[in-house]
């Protein structure tokens, strides 16, 4: 990676697009120390600080601190990832939708259009039901009508200039502009959180122990990257070999190609769908002061939380911890079986004059890259459990309680492999390039 970004940075074209990237980063950091006027931030951080809830743990580290600091980046891109969740979605529900997908860059630059205009409108939404709830909470300096549109037009503007950010970071910088802006975000709370570790595992320790339990922190940390690293790249290459024709006097075709089939096919996806699915109402139930009595609700709450997790104290709780794998494994078939078209893959093979090899074209082709296809997201999907269940385990049983977890593994290792991945194929495009020329 490094011998990369140093060949990289010999080449002025792509050290420009890196410095870009950089400089923006830095902007996008310093908006998210800027203050909402109205908010008493003071009041707000005292909030914050007694949830119980991981759910806002969470929602902090990927804006990077802003919720924390209720900044004018404080919805930060959480709304444009939502919207664009849901355009894939409506892709597959509306034909229309489907047809301009299809069209090539002008459909995909008609639904990015809209995904802008659903993205404001979701932010929206948001700054106002967070405006409204914190007036009520007195958490503004002052409950009226003033200060709920200043609230609402800086959180709705700062989700708005992010989003910004991140196109253009895609346009003239390096890698996907609003992943980059995603992982600078979480990667900001980083030292914060290993100060936590430092100071629960290490502080104050013999030497012997404080090396031995920094030794198994480290190794946990490097494990669990190498183990997404692994998880990310890991795919199954399915042969295709393509029969031969006769086109005037050439015989032309017969090449063996491939299909690559990901083993996490859907990514960190299934993870942060279903985190949302049971952190939803914890979160509603906090902000409306709810959900810390003895009833029945209280206690569906608790086991929803995160917090409550692997905890040896109440085992009972980890029962939404097994609910919670059980939504992964179904939400990796669920957005595979919607991203991925075993039978349009067939079919396009067929009239290629294309064939996997021992398998007959059509219906059978589909019917065996569904079977392998539902294998293959199994691994990838347990491989997500496990790389999500290791820091919950670590926070119920030694309580090590940092922001970061398996959600924020998976978003840095897969963002920094495609950055690179994407900065080779730049340095090999000017390569040929300038081979050509020469």
């Amino acid at each position: 990676m490094f011998k990369t970004l140093r060949n990289a940075f010999k080449i002025k074209d792509i050290r420009d697009r890196i410095l870009y990237t950089f400089f923006i980063m830095v902007i996008i950091r310093i908006g998210s120390q800027l203050p909402i006027p109205g908010v008493d931030r003071n009041v707000f951080a005292n909030w914050f600080a007694n949830q119980n809830s991981d759910a806002f743990n969470f929602f902090d580290a990927v804006t990077g601190g802003s919720f924390y600091q209720m900044s004018v980046f404080a919805l930060n891109i959480t709304p444009y990832i939502t919207s664009s969740i849901i355009m894939q979605l409506l892709t597959i529900a509306i034909p229309k939708l489907e047809e301009m997908q299809k069209e090539g860059e002008e459909g995909r630059k008609k639904i990015a259009e809209f995904t802008r205009y659903l993205t404001v409108a979701l932010a929206l939404i948001e700054s106002v039901a967070m405006a409204v709830g914190f007036g009520r909470g007195g958490y503004l300096e002052e409950f009226n009508a003033l200060n709920v549109i200043m609230v609402v037009t800086a959180l709705t503007a700062g989700s708005a200039v992010l989003m910004w950010f991140g196109e253009r970071i895609t346009e003239k910088g390096i890698g996907n502009g609003i992943s980059i802006v995603l992982v600078i975000n979480i990667i900001s709370r980083l030292p914060e959180d290993l100060t936590a570790l430092y100071q629960q595992f290490i502080s104050g320790k013999t030497v012997a122990k404080g090396v031995l339990a920094a030794v198994i922190v480290i190794a946990i940390i490097v494990a669990m990257v190498v183990f997404v690293i692994l998880l990310q790249d890991a795919q199954r290459k399915i042969p295709v070999q393509y029969s031969k024709k006769i086109q005037g006097r050439k015989q032309v075709g017969g090449q063996s190609s491939f299909i690559p089939l990901k083993v996490n096919t859907a990514g960190v996806i299934p993870v942060i769908f279903a985190q949302s699915l049971l952190q939803t109402p914890v979160i509603v139930a906090s902000l409306l002061g709810k959900g810390n009595g003895t009833g029945v609700g209280s206690q569906i709450l608790k086991g929803l939380s995160q917090s409550n997790w692997c905890d040896p104290s109440a085992p009972v709780y980890s029962i939404g911890l097994v609910v919670y794998i059980v939504l992964i494994i179904a939400f990796a078939y669920f957005y595979t079986s919607i991203t991925f078209n075993p039978l349009e893959i067939a079919n396009n093979m067929k009239k290629a004059g294309g064939f996997i090899p021992g398998i007959r074209p059509g219906k059978p082709t589909s019917d065996y890259l569904t079977k392998l296809l539902n294998y293959i997201v199994f691994i990838g999907a347990v491989g997500l459990a496990i790389v999500a269940f290791v820091p919950i385990f670590f926070d119920g049983v030694f309580n090590a309680n940092v922001s970061f977890g398996g959600t924020s593994i998976i978003i840095i290792v897969g963002v920094v492999i495609e950055t690179i991945k994407q900065i080779e194929s730049q340095m090999l495009v000017r390569y040929y390039k300038g081979f050509l020329n020469d």
